[in-house]
């Protein structure tokens, strides 16, 4: 029987590559798991075997802490691709048709993020730049949710900008952020942990999905 599972942060990316492995892989008899999280219980996860791999984000200005804390739970980062932030964006923003945007100009819209554990590190943030100060923060725990409050509210969130093929991304566009900042997509293991079959499957489709889709 195959057995795979898979933690992640809030990313669409990982639900359209989970599904195309199980997908491939068919068979009568499986069990799979993919799990939303956040950074702190990725971590646990991929630490305990409760997955055997984590998808998560490295920033530039978060990278030297998140590999720290890596290193403690014995983990160790993989890289797959280095891409630029975005700001996710309804289709009734005015500055959605922006070539890009500064975080200035947005002082103004309900910026909305996922929420971490209590007292989590500032570098645990799923959002780059989420160390600037907002004078209008709106905290959740749900993709789902973010989605539809940010067209609600007509607010934004600083993404990767690879929205791909689930609905509850389909309303959302991307425009670049004028920052210096980037991004390092990738995934944790068990330092020195060889990849399942199903789990080189899974990076080697993580890897397609991410250079096909990322903006720069």
């Amino acid at each position: 029987m195959t057995q795979f599972a898979v933690s992640g942060q809030h990313y669409l990316f990982n639900v359209q590559t989970f599904a195309s492995i199980v997908l491939s892989n068919g068979g009568d008899d499986y069990e799979y798991a993919l799990r939303d999280r956040t950074t702190h219980d990725v971590i646990g996860d991929v630490m305990s075997g409760a997955s055997e791999l984590g998808v998560l984000v490295k920033t530039t200005r978060t990278a030297d802490d998140l590999e720290a804390a890596f290193a403690e739970a014995g983990l160790e980062f993989v890289e797959l691709i280095q891409s630029t932030p975005r700001v996710a964006l309804p289709a009734t923003h005015p500055f959605v048709n922006s070539e890009k945007v500064t975080l200035e100009q947005l002082e103004d819209y309900p910026y909305i993020y996922f929420e971490q554990e209590e007292g989590a590190p500032q570098y645990f943030a799923e959002e780059a730049l989420a160390d600037e100060k907002r004078r209008k923060g709106i905290a959740c725990t749900d993709r789902a949710s973010l989605s539809e409050l940010i067209t609600a509210l007509n607010g934004y969130t600083v993404t990767s900008g690879i929205l791909v093929g689930i609905s509850d991304g389909k309303g959302l566009s991307t425009v670049a952020l004028d920052t210096d900042v980037k991004l390092h997509l990738g995934y944790v293991v068990k330092k020195g942990a060889e990849l399942s079959e199903t789990g080189k499957k899974f990076v080697a489709k993580l890897e397609q999905n991410l250079k096909k889709y990322a903006k720069f």
